[in-house]
C-alpha cells in the first residue's frame, strides 16, 4: 500500500466550521497527528482503530520537537498509512507546515494540502467586525505579533486595519510601536479570545486604554484587530438564539448523537457528547437467525428503537435475504426516529402509537392482540419488560429475540468529565432510563465514591432534561430531580422543550 499525508486545517477550533473534505479525511484516517488548539470533538470523528498522537505546541509548556513530528509523518507514510496531520487554522498561515512538507518531499512521501478557515478571517466575522469598509477600511494586513521587533511599524501604522495573531504576550509593545508611529491613541482595538467557542470573550477599547482594561488577564489564544472598522461592529443574530451560551451534555451512544447535536446547535447551543451507551451485536445470532428463517409464521414485527431496526435488517441482508422475506407480515414501530430508520430500508410501518412510547402501543394497537404471533427483536439485556408482559396479558404469542446489546462504556469521556468538574455544563439530556443509569455509574466511578451527595453536588445549577416519563422516573430515583420533561417524547420534542424552558 502507498501511504499519504494530508496536511489539514481544522479552522478556528470549532467543529461546526470544519470543511467537508477535512471531515471525510478525519473520519477515514488511520493515523491522526494533531495540534493543541483543535476542537477535541474532532477526535470523536476518527475510526476506533485510528492511532491518535498529540503533538501540540503551547508557549511556556513542554512541546513536541518539530524533527520528531517530521519523523512520525514519514515513518507512518512509509508504512502505507493514511495520515491526517491536523493543524489549527489554515496549514499555510503562520504554521510550520513548510518544514513538514520539505521533510516529506525529501523522503519521497505523497502529501496533500487541505485548507482550513483561518482565525484571522473567522474571528472578526463571528464577533461582528467587518475587516473592510468603503469608508473606514479599504485594506487590511494579517501579521504575527510573536516578534514585534522584526516588523516595519512605520509601514504598518499607515494601513487601515491590522489583524494580529499570536500577539497578546506582546500587546504592550504592539501598542507602543503604533503610538510612536503616529497612530491615534483613540484608535479602536478589539481582542477576541477563544473565537467561535462557548468561552469566547471580546474586549473593545482604544490604544490608550486597552492595557489598563486587560491588565492581569490571560488572553491567549486571541486575535487582535486594530482599526476604525472595530466601531462598525454589529451583534450577530445567533446571540439571541434561545440556547446561545448554553453548553449541553448529550448522553446518547456515540454513533447516535450527531442528529441531536445538530438540532441543539441550530438553537445556539454548544454541545458536548458523553457516550453512556455502547451498542454492539448480541452475544449470539442463533435466535434471531431462526426467527428470520421462520418469518412467514408471524403476524406482526414490533420494533421499538432505531438500533432494533438497524441490527434486524442488517442480519436479514447478511443471511442473503432482502425485504421480500417479510411477505405479508405487518410492522409496528415506536417513535418517529424508529419509523425514519425503517424508511431507509424502503419500508413504511403499518402502525405507530400516537404517544411515541411503548406503553401506548398496547392501548392503541389496531387489531385484537389475542393469538397474534408477534416477533420482537430487542436489546439483549436491560430493556423494559412492561411491553412484553402487557402483550402476554392480552394473550398475544410474543417471541423475543436478542438483536443487539447496549452496554456501559468502561470510562467516562475525558472532555465531558472535565466540563462537568469545571462547571461548564448548563444542561444534561437523557433519552432513556439506561442513559441515566449509566451516567450515574460513570460519574460514580470517576469520583471514586459511593456517596450520592457528591454526585448530586456536581449537578448543582445544571438543568436535567428528560425525553419522557420512564426516563424521568429513573432521574428521580437516581438524581432526585428532573427540571424538564419533553411533551413529545422525541429528540425534536426534547429540543422544543429546552427552547421553551430557556426562552
Amino acid at each position: 500500500m502507498i501511504g499519504k499525508v494530508y496536511l489539514v486545517g481544522s479552522g478556528i477550533g470549532n467543529i461546526n466550521y470544519l470543511t467537508l473534505k477535512a471531515y471525510y479525511l478525519i473520519s477515514e484516517a488511520e493515523v491522526l497527528i494533531y495540534d493543541s488548539l483543535i476542537d477535541k470533538k474532532l477526535l470523536h470523528l476518527v475510526p476506533g482503530t485510528c492511532l491518535k498522537i498529540n503533538v501540540g505546541k503551547r508557549a511556556g509548556q513542554p512541546s513536541t520537537k518539530q524533527t520528531k513530528i517530521n519523523r512520525l509523518l514519514i515513518n507512518y507514510c512509509l508504512q502505507g498509512k493514511q495520515i491526517v496531520r491536523l493543524k489549527s487554522g489554515d496549514p499555510l498561515i503562520f504554521g510550520r507546515v513548510n518544514e513538514e512538507i520539505k521533510a516529506l518531499q525529501e523522503a519521497n512521501c505523497d502529501y496533500e494540502l487541505v485548507p482550513g478557515i483561518s482565525s484571522a478571517l473567522a474571528a472578526p466575522l463571528l464577533a461582528g467586525i467587518p475587516l473592510t469598509d468603503k469608508e473606514m477600511g479599504r485594506c487590511f494586513t494579517v501579521l504575527t505579533g510573536h516578534q514585534p521587533a522584526l516588523l516595519n511599524w512605520e509601514a504598518l501604522a499607515k494601513i487601515d486595519t491590522l489583524v494580529i495573531l499570536m500577539g497578546t504576550r506582546n500587546l504592550d509593545k504592539i501598542v507602543d510601536n503604533l503610538l510612536i508611529n503616529r497612530r491615534s491613541p483613540d484608535e479602536p482595538i478589539a481582542i477576541i479570545q477563544n473565537s467561535g467557542s462557548e468561552q469566547e470573550k471580546v474586549w473593545i477599547s482604544t490604544l490608550k486604554t486597552i492595557m489598563e482594561q486587560v491588565s492581569g488577564l490571560s488572553l491567549s489564544p486571541a486575535i487582535i484587530i486594530i482599526g476604525n472598522v472595530v466601531n462598525s461592529r454589529y451583534m450577530s443574530s445567533s446571540i439571541s438564539l434561545p440556547l446561545a451560551h448554553k453548553t449541553v451534555l448529550i448522553t446518547r451512544a456515540k454513533e447516535q448523537s450527531s442528529q441531536f447535536s445538530r438540532l441543539l446547535q441550530q438553537q445556539g447551543a454548544n454541545t458536548l457528547e458523553m457516550p453512556t451507551l455502547e451498542i454492539s451485536p448480541p452475544s449470539s445470532w442463533e435466535e434471531l437467525d431462526l426467527a428470520i428463517e421462520g418469518l412467514s409464521s408471524f403476524d406482526w414485527l414490533i420494533l421499538t428503537s432505531a438500533n432494533g431496526v438497524k441490527f434486524f435488517f442488517q442480519r436479514v441482508q447478511e443471511l442473503g435475504k432482502d425485504i421480500r422475506v417479510l411477505g405479508k407480515i405487518k410492522i409496528a414501530v415506536v417513535g418517529k426516529k424508529t419509523a425514519s430508520c425503517l424508511k431507509q430500508y424502503h419500508l413504511t410501518p403499518d402502525f405507530i402509537p400516537p404517544n411515541f412510547i411503548a406503553d401506548s402501543l398496547i392501548e392503541y394497537f389496531p387489531e385484537s392482540l389475542g393469538h397474534q404471533k408477534i416477533l420482537f427483536p430487542r436489546v439483549e439485556t436491560g430493556g423494559r419488560e412492561l411491553l412484553v408482559k402487557e402483550l402476554q396479558k392480552q394473550e398475544a404469542n410474543i417471541v423475543e429475540v436478542p438483536a443487539y446489546q447496549s452496554g456501559c462504556p468502561e470510562t467516562i469521556d475525558s472532555q465531558a468529565w472535565e466540563a462537568l468538574q469545571t462547571k461548564q455544563v448548563n444542561i444534561i439530556t437523557f433519552t432513556s432510563s439506561k442513559t441515566v443509569k449509566n451516567f450515574y455509574s460513570l460519574v460514580q466511578k470517576a469520583l471514586k465514591t459511593h456517596s450520592k451527595s457528591d454526585i448530586l453536588s456536581l449537578l448543582d445549577n445544571v438543568c436535567l432534561a428528560s425525553i419522557g416519563p420512564q426516563t424521568s422516573k429513573t432521574c428521580y430515583d437516581l438524581l432526585e430531580r428532573v427540571d424538564l420533561e419533553a411533551e413529545e417524547y422525541t429528540l425534536d420534542g426534547l429540543t422544543k422543550g429546552l427552547v421553551e424552558y430557556f426562552r
